[in-house]
């Protein structure tokens, strides 16, 4: 897949490479990696191209009769019949064979490029993989939604024979863009990807109109999905149910037993996921599950607000009783949240968090012991001096907490194909060596301004949980 990316679609981090890849210059991505039933692993992946249109813009521009909108069609048009293709290519020549022939496309590898006929073994080659991998037979599956008749039989795929349009247009009513489709049972494939990859694939245009509606409806339900059927949940939600029917109203709290069915029919759900050996392996192996251009970093709020609320309640949020309606209770605070268990056996014992929903987050020791980490809200009090003026936005999204002990010299980047990185600002505990420390006139305005590779640190102050092991940083670009 990183070979894909830096290859085919050339996508450069730093955002200098004007000729791009394939499909032009690459300005984000970010891919998915799903298993299949039968197990096999593949991709989902979402690609932006600079100076990329939405839909609405798309659509305003094709339906406008001005003069430079229409010779915009026309390139937008001709840029999608270059790049999408849906039909089998011709035979070059009969008389001329090609390791597809003979053995399943898949497990060849392309012509050799100094071959004296490269050109036309190429053609042939494509040929055989367009004809094993995106040629379509119908088969039960394909029509497994029919209800019958009066309803029409139409493949669940969109794949049939009648559906064929010689030349690509735009609809003069919607703006909606029309590709065109010379074979109705091929699947849309890039020539040059189908090639390098040699398996089957899918490319569509997030275009306008109701196709651009219809892309964006499958993305959303297809990453919403579950993988657990429904009628296996609700076999689980059945078996959970039964475990806690019997009860002795005297001796179980209904708020306890209540949160004891919720956490077992969700762990007898999970226990249910079904996993093939080829996801088992990419997750011994620490192969990734997903790949993305840019790195993001969440943001705690909740943590932040019970804080705040804790101290200034807001009369927005919590209604203030009057004196004579409630009796020693002062305000309507919100149901916490339920804790999460590890342990959800018949004996396990539920406790409350009286602070709320806090952000807990754990982590393995060096002896593979579950300890507690820091969290945000803690971080971002115990700061260290030099960062008083910095917001929680500024602190969250410019700053990285990794170990004190590691070399500020062979820090790498989040994106390890920048060459040229800036070293983000670390932060650590006060015990760290004094030529690490800040200068007294230190501040988070001239860190964040720094352009030099080793990057300043900070310590954070008394009272952290993690004050022994912790080293934060700055980073030079604002991670989303």
């Amino acid at each position: 897949m990183k070979a894909f990316v830096s290859a085919l679609l050339g996508y450069n981090p730093e955002h200098k490479d004007l000729e791009g890849g394939i499909l032009g210059v690459v300005k984000a991505y970010y891919g998915c990696v799903e298993a299949q039933g039968r197990g096999t692993l593949h991709c989902h992946m979402l690609v932006w191209i600079e100076g990329g249109l939405n839909p609405n813009e798309i659509k305003r521009r094709v339906l406008d009769a001005d003069d430079s909108n229409v010779e915009f069609g026309k390139r937008l048009l001709a840029f999608l019949d270059d790049t999408i293709s849906n039909s089998i290519p011709p035979d070059p020549d009969p008389n001329i064979a090609v390791p597809s022939d003979t053995h399943h496309p898949c497990s060849t590898r392309g012509i050799p490029i100094d071959d004296e006929l490269f050109s036309t073994e190429r053609q042939k080659d494509l040929r055989n993989i367009v004809l094993q991998c995106q040629s379509h037979s119908h088969s039960k599956t394909c029509f497994k939604y029919w209800k019958g008749p009066p309803e029409p039989k139409t493949c669940r795929f969109d794949l049939h024979e009648d559906n064929f349009r010689a030349v690509s247009c735009f609809d003069p009513e919607t703006g909606e863009i029309k590709l065109r489709c010379l074979d109705g049972l091929v699947n849309n494939f890039n020539s040059t990807i189908i090639e390098a990859v040699r398996n089957n694939m899918d490319i569509k245009f997030v275009g306008s109109g109701a196709s651009a509606k219809g892309i964006l409806y499958y993305i959303t339900d297809y990453i919403t999905k579950s993988q657990l059927k429904t009628h296996v949940a609700f076999a689980m939600l059945e078996l959970a149910v039964k475990k806690l029917g019997h009860f002795n109203p005297h001796e179980d709290d209904m708020t306890t037993r209540a949160k004891k069915l919720l956490q077992k029919c969700a762990y007898a759900m999970i226990s249910q996921q079904e996993l093939s050996a080829q996801q088992v392996a990419s997750y011994l192996l620490d192969f990734e599950d997903h790949f993305t251009s840019h790195s993001f970093r969440n943001f705690y709020w909740t943590s932040f607000e019970n804080f705040i609320n804790k101290d200034e309640p807001s009369p927005e949020c919590y209604k203030i009783q009057p004196s004579d309606e409630s009796e020693g209770e002062d305000d309507l605070q919100p149901e916490p949240f339920l804790n999460d268990l590890i342990d959800v056996s018949d004996d396990a014992e539920i406790t409350e968090n009286g602070e709320g929903n806090e952000e807990i987050r754990v982590a393995f020791d060096g002896s593979g012991n579950l300890v507690r980490m820091g969290n945000q809200l803690s971080d971002y009090q115990k700061r260290g001096n030099g960062l008083d003026n910095l917001t929680v936005w500024d602190f969250i999204s410019r700053v990285d907490k990794v170990s004190k002990s590691s070399d500020r010299r062979s820090h790498k980047s989040t994106d390890e194909n920048m060459d040229d990185h800036i070293e983000p600002m670390e932060i650590f505990d006060d015990d760290a060596a004094e030529d690490d420390e800040l200068e007294d006139d230190s501040n988070a305005e001239s860190m964040m301004d720094s352009e030099t590779r080793q990057r300043p640190r900070v310590p954070f102050l008394q009272g952290h949980d993690q004050q022994k092991t912790p080293v934060c940083e700055f980073v030079s670009q604002m991670i989303v």
